[in-house]
This record gives C-alpha cells, structure tokens and sequence, in this order.
C-alpha cells in the first residue's frame, strides 16, 4: 500500500524546535576542511588568508602565529600610548626640546607596557581560556586595520583609539556559554583593578608616596630620570586602563563583549555595565579614588 502524502503533515515538525547551539563566526572552512581568517591586508608580515591548526591539547596552548599576532599588537599599542603620553608628533613644542620629547617617549612606553599590557593581554587570555574550556578553537589576531588607525591618530592627535585585535572563537556554544566567553575579558579587567589596589599601595609605599603627586606629568627631573615617578605612573594607568578597557567592552554595541553578555543575561550586564560606570563616576568626581582613600593609605604604613 501506498504511504499516504498526508502522513508528513503530520511528522513534520511544522515549529522547529530552537537549538541550543548557535555559531560565533570569525572564520571559513575550506574544501579540504582547513579553517581560515581572512585578513584585510598583509602587513607587519602578517598573511591575508592564515590556515589554522586546530589544537586539542591545553587551554595555556599558543601556537607560534598567535604569539607573532600579541607580540605585534602588544608593541603598535605601546607605540600609540607612548605617543598619546609625548600629545603626538606636534606634542615637541611643549618640550624644551625634540630630545626632551623622545627621551620623554621612551621613558613612556615602558610605563605604558607595565601599566596597560597586562589589561589589553590579559583581557584577551581570559576569553581564550573559557572559550577553549567550552570546546573551541580560540586564538588572538591583530587588526593590521586597527593598528595603523591606532598609531596614525596617536601620531597625529596625541590620543588613542584603536582596536589591536581580538581572540577568534571557531566552534558551536550554547548562548550562556557564548556569555560567559564575553564576560571573561570585563572579569579579568576588574579583577586587575581590584588587585591592582593593594599592590600599587605597596609599590608607592616602597617608592615614596610622595613621587604620586603627579603620576601624568613628566619622567624627566634636572637631565635625569625619575624612577619614582615612573613607578607611580604605573600603579595610575594600571588601574585607570583596567576600568576603562571594562567599561569600554561593556557597551552592547557591535562587536563589543557588551552586546554578547546583555544577549545572554541582561541582568548579569546591567550589574557589571553599572559596577563599572558608578567606579569611574566616583573616580572622576573625586567621591571616592582608589588611589587616595585606599592604596596611598597602604603606602603611608611603609
């Protein structure tokens, strides 16, 4: 007998039921089954259309092409910041010299490396590693894009803006997972500034407190380097870069981590967006600073 037409009306499923699964897409699979990431340009040595290896191995894994990708970011980063520090390529006349002002340069960039590295890298890891722990491929690219803009508008204007890459994510998560890989950067970030805290109050204590009477000004006293004052610069932008990077990836727009995290919780985003903003509001109106009411207290009992 003949199977009646009808039978699928009816074994159908004519509402699929929703998956749990949905795709963060930062890459293409080829036909012989080979991921790839399409880079805009090759520059910095950095090729258009980079095979991946896949890695099944430890969630610490960094394959020698991400290690290029964060060493490259990593140095047009500081490069912008140490440019932001010196206002730009226009910033010499506000130096008594052109050597003052590259000598000012240098004396900046290592700061800023100290200081806003660990925020910007250590950001990038803590996606990398919940990512991975969900069944991932997950490893850093630089934006070639990102970092030119970066480092042109630091040169130009004395201010940075840019993205130096992000962690791509290949593989299928659940939308909770998909937050939790989002809100792994903001978590790291706050965590860094809360240790920071105590830390920078040890630092300033061993230092001399009183070198962090003006952490933005200049490393340079009488021809020679102030290392106090350097050490200050330090415990500063380690914690403003800390809740500015949060609260920047907290935006739910775009690509930001903001926008993943309100998709799967938008309590868990409203409470860490507000942590983060009513932190930066205290900070800014002088209610209440990290620096002032806590670690410059610590450094007082050294």
């Amino acid at each position: 007998m003949a199977r009646d037409p009808r039978a699928d009306i009816l074994e159908d499923d004519l509402f699929p039921k929703p998956t749990r699964r949905i795709h963060r897409v930062h890459a293409q699979q080829s036909n012989d089954g080979t991921i790839h990431f399409d880079m805009n340009k090759g520059i910095f040595g950095i090729n258009n259309r980079q095979p991946v290896q896949l890695h099944k191995g430890k969630i610490w894994h960094f394959s020698k092409e991400e290690r290029h990708h964060l060493l490259l970011a990593t140095a047009a980063f500081t490069l912008a910041l140490g440019l932001m520090r010196v206002n730009g390529l226009f910033g010499v006349s506000q130096f008594g010299s052109s050597g003052e002002w590259f000598a000012f340069l240098l004396l900046s960039m290592p700061v800023m490396l100290l200081a806003v590295g660990p925020a910007f890298i250590l950001h990038e890891i803590g996606h990398k590693i919940i990512a991975k722990k969900y069944g991932c491929w997950a490893e850093f690219r630089a934006d070639p894009g990102g970092l030119k803009f970066g480092v042109g508008l630091a040169a130009i204007l004395g201010i940075v803006f840019m993205a130096p890459g992000a962690v791509m994510v290949a593989g299928l998560v659940t939308r909770r997972q998909n937050g939790h890989i989002a809100i792994a950067g903001p978590a790291v970030n706050f965590g860094l500034f809360l240790i920071g805290i105590p830390i920078g109050g040890i630092i300033l204590g061993l230092t001399n407190s009183e070198a962090f009477a003006a952490p933005l000004g200049t490393y340079l006293v009488d021809g020679g380097i102030d290392l106090k004052a350097m050490a200050g610069g330090i415990v500063w932008w380690w914690l403003a870069a800390n809740l500015g990077l949060g609260f920047f990836n907290m935006i739910p727009l775009g690509p930001l981590d903001g926008a993943k995290i309100k998709d799967w919780s938008e309590s868990v985003w409203l409470a860490a967006f507000a942590t983060f903003l009513v932190l930066i509001a205290l900070w800014w109106t002088g209610t209440f600073s990290p620096i002032d009411d806590i670690a410059i207290k610590i450094a007082e009992l050294f």
